[in-house]
């Protein structure tokens, strides 16, 4: 008898669990695609216009539609006195333009023209679903080509942190024209991201994920696929850099909690070329603030240096 009652409550519990899994990955998957959007008021923009403006840009409203029929949004912003050269800088999840300013007032002082988009599903942008990636590569490649035809810029650099800066590095498969392109907390690949954030509710390690609830993340892979005909297996950075010659410059902060450092340990595995620099005491996209001066003289200094080996 007590035999059978353990039975019993066995088989419950493993029904419960395969039911929790279930409904936990289509939440997850239907949350993943759909983040909140951070909305900006005309006073926001206002004031970091006044920002950008007291640093001598220009700004332009600009847009492109991509060729599933998303408008894409965001500001062009020029130099008093230009280098001759832009940017393109790319906000991370739940972000949007505004939220890269204070690298685009860094590049200003230094001549640089900068585009500040927002993402597909962000900001003032169109888009239903946010693929990370998946479609952005290709919207990426297109504004740089908007870049190229408005500015006539000798070089395009891009600048992208957490989201942004996975995005970017995905853009860099063939046929990619960034000069050099600086990254900042990028995740190595989708599945990965997907099991440190299983584990982060509990203060644990990717183990969670890759063991207790791996049904859970295999059921929203599924439930994406199946729902949004996506297949998020193929949202891999480090595999879109194997094959790039673009020179790409790591950063990631030491202590970052939300992407950890290994995921950039894991790129540079994929591309010894790349540059990392881990910094101390950093959070997650926290270099510029826990060293400013540095953080501003190695991108500046990439830019150059990339620039130079490539004439």
């Amino acid at each position: 008898m007590r035999s059978n009652h353990r039975l019993r409550w066995a088989v419950f519990a493993l029904i419960l669990y395969a039911a929790l899994c279930c409904a936990g990955g289509i939440y997850l998957a239907d949350g993943t695609l759909h983040p909140a959007r951070r909305p900006f008021s005309d006073q926001d923009a206002l004031a970091e216009r006044q920002l950008l403006e007291a640093r001598g840009g220009v700004i332009e409203d600009v847009a492109v539609n991509t060729a599933d029929a998303v408008a894409l949004r965001g500001w062009l912003v020029r130099p008093s006195h230009s280098n001759g050269n832009a940017a393109i800088l790319l906000h991370g999840l739940g972000d949007n333009r505004l939220g890269m300013t204070g690298y685009a007032e860094l590049l200003l002082a230094h001549g640089f023209t900068v585009l500040l988009p927002d993402a597909r599903a962000h900001g003032a942008s169109g888009g239903a679903l946010a693929t990370y990636g998946l479609l952005e590569r290709n919207d990426i490649r297109q504004w740089v080509v908007f870049l190229l035809e408005r500015t006539g810029a000798g070089c395009i650099y891009g600048m992208g942190e957490s989201m942004g800066a996975a995005q970017l590095l995905e853009s860099l498969q063939a046929g990619s024209r960034f000069c050099a392109v600086v990254a900042e907390s990028p995740f190595a690949n989708f599945r990965e991201i997907a099991y440190d954030r299983m584990g982060q509710p509990f203060h644990a390690g990717p183990w969670v994920g890759r063991t207790l609830l791996r049904p859970l993340v295999e059921i929203a892979f599924l439930r994406v696929l199946w729902r949004y005909k996506l297949d998020m297996q193929q949202v891999s950075p480090e595999d879109a850099i194997v094959n790039s010659r673009i020179p790409i410059l790591l950063i990631h902060g030491q202590i970052d909690s939300n992407i950890p450092v290994r995921h950039s340990r894991l790129l540079h595995a994929r591309d010894p070329q790349a540059i990392l620099w881990e910094v101390p005491g950093a959070d997650h996209c926290g270099a510029i603030s826990m060293a400013p001066q540095e953080f501003e003289h190695r991108v500046l200094d990439w830019f150059k240096l990339s620039a130079a080996a490539r004439f």
